[in-house]
Parts: structure tokens; C-alpha cells; sequence
């Protein structure tokens, strides 16, 4: 069949005009029961539009449950701070995993940490074997009718802050921290990309089967169906008229078009904490200047009939309504009021990105940079993205460079430094301080200077190829070491001694350490 859906770029091409960026800050504010979630909206920032591409951060509390959900499109995250236990449902794999009766005693660092590599080989080879097996004495009991004393399910997982998480569009999951300090995850998903067969408004639809955690039996009992409840995101202050329960989204600054098209999550209410349920309503652009009202959804299964649903599901209708959720205003994070205990930690889900040793360029007096791409990291090919991490030490410079066929989305973990960004046509539109937890959009082909402030600066970096090519400027590897001396000399009119300084005079890869310039220019206007 002939592939009908235009390649990256194509379908966003228009929306690439892009005379300034800016350093940005969540859009929308979601709070939840045991988390927050903040959401970087492409409609309120043209970069993203561009890159055809929606970021989220999701902060978890200690005990936190992001409820199941899926999405229309490929995600990569990157693990800010703390660490968790990540459950993915694929389609067509058989639950192959048992948890029953483990001890409330938490596992214990090394243990997580230890024996995972070798652990990973054994456990494919064991679900290979098992699956047949496990289904044919499930249909036993079943048929018995004897009471289930385990859970079947599939892989569960553990990462840690430093892991790079990638999964295909559709694909369903949850997450949940085990830990003892917040976790706060950042992901890119990708609307523009091939799996995405819908427009390019990111749907977050979650999965939620209160078929339920039973902590005394279990160390967790965990069921989806693929269905679940829908959540709207709001913006971070609507606008409530007093006294009548109606949100009113239309009032944005002047320079956004009011958005109707909202993230969906398919657990916990559409409310989250705000008020009664089922009171609300939402006022929507029309389009036309007016205004329309209707009725905040509660999930995907309350538009059902509760009768049809019971005979569906084989289930009482008291538990058909629970499943509806009607009097849930947790939100799309929910507390978990005992530890959820990992089972098995075998991936090839995730990748460490932080550990120095795994580094690409290392430069002792400037810093390091890692990348991960399809070739360290086989899922990316599928889905067509990549990964990287780069720490600056004080005052270190990344060598200026621009994308051959990427787009960069950076987020900012630590530190603060200043970026010049460059467009095609030679023209500065970004030139500012950056800080912890905001995001920068560098399109692809603008040229780009990074340089760490006093207490360096490190970032990770979501690019939009699974091959992502950098090209530096200058450095061991640049385009100016590469080209002939007559070249450069005829090029910029320059003597050939200036022009061997040129290429030769940064004999340093991509990261560059400290100019011996900038520390005299410090030092000089420095405060004693």
C-alpha cells in the first residue's frame, strides 16, 4: 500500500517562518492528587508547531500513580530526577509475569541496580516458554473456578534519573514512584511523526480498570482493556464566571488563538481536584468571536449504557458504574496508599544516558556530551528520534554547530548559561540567559553557540531523527578545519596565518573548554 502520510516537515513546512525563539515555560498547569502535570502547548509557541512536537513534564509524588494511558504518538523521556517503576501493555504479548506475596520490605538499591543486563536474556527466553504454558493453566482455574492467588501481567520496569524512556504511538502505560523524593519526568511526543495517522493535536488517552489494587493478597493486581476515561486539560488559571461553575477557556493573551483541542487522559476525573464533578462546564471558542457551553466529559465509558457495558465486561452493574468513575476527583495522578513492588526489571525500553562513562566527547576541562541513537539504541529507529545529554563545566563553551536533519528540543536540568541562536539567513533570534526546567526549540539548520554561566549548565536534548547530524563550526571536526586554507583565505579575506588560526587554534572536539579570553574578561569586571 502506498504510503499516504508526507514525511517529517512536509505537513508543517508554513508554520517554520520563524524570525524569534524564546526560552519557554509551561503553558498549562494540571494538579493532581499526587502530582502535577505542565504541558509546553504548541499552539502558544510557534518552535514547537515547527517541530511538529508537544512537551510534558509530569511530576510525581513519592507513592504517585500516573494512571494508564496511551497516545497517537511516539514518546521519548528523559528521567529529570528520581526514580520509578514504568508498566507498558503492548498489543499481542502475553502476560507472562507473576506477582504474589511479596514482602512489604522495599527492594533495596543494589538490587535494583544489580543483575538487570544479565537478567534481561534469561527473562525473554523464559517468556518465550511460559506463554503457553501460563495461558493453559489460567484457562484451568478459570475453569475450575478457583480463586486466583497471583496476578498475571506483563513486564513491569524500573528506571532511574538519568534514563532515556522510548515507546512506540499507542502503546499503553503507567508510572509509578517507588522512590523517596519527587520524580519529574520530561517527554517530547512526536504529532508529526509516521505513526501519528490523526492531525498533529497530541491525544493523551488513558487506561483505567478499577479492577482494583488489592494490597493484602497481592503485590499488586493491575487489569486494562484498552478503554478508559477521558481527561481535559485546562489552562493553568481559567477563567470562572462567580456563581456559575462555568470555565471559560476563551480567555487567552491576544496573541494565542483560544485551542479546543485539549490533551485527553483516560484516568482519573475530567475535574482532577476542581470542585464538584459534573457541575463544571467548559466554554469553547466557537470560531466566530461567540462562545459555546456544553458539558465536561466524565470518561470514555460513561457515554455507555450501563446494562451493555455489564454484559460486555461480565460484570454487575454496581461495578460498571464504579468503573465510570463518577465520584473519582483524584485526577491523572493518584496516591497509592501501599508501595508498589517491581517484579522485573528487564528492558530494552530505556537507556542510561547520564553515566560518564558511556560518554561520546569527554573533555576534562570542559565537559562531556552523549548521544543516544538507533544504533545504541534499537527502538529509536522505529521511532525516529534520538536522544542527548551534555554537561558544561564552568564557563565551557559547546562548539557552534547546526543540525543537518534534526530539530532540537532542549530542556534545561541545571544551571543556567547564555545561547545565541542563528537563523538560515544569518540573522540572531535568540540571544539570552537560560535556566533550570525551561525549553528551547532550535529548528533545523540554525546555527547555535552554547556557554555555561558560573555553575555550569547541562541539558538534555530531544532531536527528531533516529541519525540526528550535528556540524560543528569550529573544533577538531568542524567545516572550517576542513576546508583549504586558499579556500578560507579567499573566502572571508584573511591572511593564511589568520587562517591556520582559524582551523587549528581549537584543537577540541564539540566541547570546548574555557576560553582563556572570557576568564581575563571575568576576572577584569569581577566584584572584590
Amino acid at each position: 500500500m502506498q504510503q499516504t502520510r508526507l514525511d517529517r516537515g512536509q505537513q508543517i513546512r508554513n508554520d517554520c517562518q520563524i524570525n524569534q525563539l524564546t526560552a519557554a515555560e509551561p503553558s498549562y498547569r494540571i494538579e493532581s492528587e499526587a502530582g502535577v502535570t505542565e504541558i509546553w502547548e504548541p499552539n502558544q509557541q510557534e518552535e514547537l508547531k515547527c517541530a511538529g512536537v508537544t512537551v510534558i513534564r509530569h511530576q510525581i509524588e513519592p507513592k504517585g500513580l500516573a494512571l494508564p494511558h496511551y497516545v497517537n504518538a511516539p514518546i521519548i523521556t528523559y528521567v529529570v530526577n528520581g526514580r520509578g517503576i514504568l508498566g507498558v501493555n503492548i498489543s499481542g504479548f502475553l502476560e507472562t509475569y507473576e506477582s504474589a506475596g511479596f514482602s512489604e520490605q522495599s527492594f533495596s538499591e543494589e538490587r535494583r541496580e544489580r543483575g538487570h543486563e544479565r537478567r534481561e536474556k534469561e527473562d525473554e527466553r523464559r517468556e518465550r516458554e511460559r506463554g503457553d504454558e501460563r495461558r493453559e493453566r489460567e484457562d484451568e482455574r478459570r475453569e475450575r473456578g478457583s480463586q486466583r492467588s497471583t496476578d498475571q501481567h506483563q513486564k513491569v520496569r524500573c528506571f532511574r534519573q538519568g534514563d532515556i524512556i522510548a515507546l512506540p504511538a499507542g502503546v499503553s502505560k503507567w508510572v509509578y514512584n517507588d522512590g523517596q523524593e519527587r520524580l519529574t519526568l520530561v517527554s517530547l511526543y512526536d504529532t508529526n511523526n509516521f505513526q501519528n495517522k490523526l492531525d498533529e493535536n497530541l491525544r493523551l488517552i488513558g487506561i483505567h480498570l478499577v479492577v482494583s489494587f488489592d494490597w493484602d493478597m497481592y503485590n499488586y493486581d493491575y487489569a486494562s482493556d484498552g478503554l478508559g476515561r477521558v481527561l481535559k486539560v485546562l489552562p493553568v488559571q481559567p477563567v470562572a464566571d462567580s456563581g456559575t461553575g462555568v470555565i471559560n477557556t476563551c480567555h487567552q493573551p491576544p496573541l494565542y488563538a483560544c485551542n479546543n483541542d485539549h490533551a485527553l487522559f483516560l484516568a482519573g476525573n475530567p475535574q482532577g481536584r476542581g470542585g464538584e464533578q459534573g457541575r463544571h462546564q467548559e466554554t469553547r471558542c466557537d470560531g466566530k468571536g461567540g462562545r459555546q457551553e456544553e458539558n465536561l466529559g466524565q470518561n470514555i465509558f460513561s457515554g455507555f449504557d450501563d446494562e451493555l457495558l455489564a454484559d460486555a465486561f461480565e460484570v454487575d452493574q454496581e461495578t460498571i458504574r464504579s468503573l465510570k468513575g463518577q465520584d473519582d476527583n483524584r485526577g491523572a495522578i493518584v496516591r497509592v496508599e501501599r508501595d508498589l513492588k517491581e517484579t522485573l526489571c528487564s528492558l530494552r525500553l530505556k537507556e542510561n544516558i547520564d553515566n560518564p562513562e558511556n560518554a561520546d566527547v569527554f573533555n576534562p576541562h570542559g565537559g562531556r556530551l552523549t548521544s543516544l541513537n538507533s544504533h545504541k539504541f534499537p527502538i529509536l529507529n522505529f521511532l525516529q528520534l534520538s536522544a542527548e545529554k551534555v554537561n558544561l563545566y564552568k564557563n565551557a563553551i559547546l562548539a557552534p554547530h547546526w543540525r543537518i536533519n534534526a530539530h532540537t528540543i532542549c530542556y534545561f536540568t541545571r544551571g543556567e548559561g547564555r545561547i545565541q541562536v542563528v537563523n538560515h539567513e544569518g540573522h540572531l533570534v535568540f540571544d539570552d540567559t537560560v535556566n533550570e526546567g525551561q525549553l528551547l526549540v532550535i529548528p533545523q539548520n540554525f546555527a547555535v553557540v552554547k556557554r555555561a554561566g558560573h555553575e555550569g549548565l547541562e541539558w538534555v536534548s530531544f532531536l527528531t531523527n533516529d541519525e540526528s547530524m550535528m556540524n560543528p563550526l569550529a573544533g577538531r571536526i568542524s567545516a572550517i578545519r576542513g576546508m583549504p586554507e586558499e579556500v578560507l583565505m579567499n573566502s572571508y579575506g584573511i591572511s593564511r596565518d589568520e587562517a591556520k588560526r582559524l582551523k587549528y587554534s581549537r584543537p577540541e572536539f564539540t566541547v570546548f573548554s574555557p576560553s582563556s579570553s572570557t576568564d581575563r574578561r571575568r576576572d577584569e569586571f569581577a566584584i572584590v
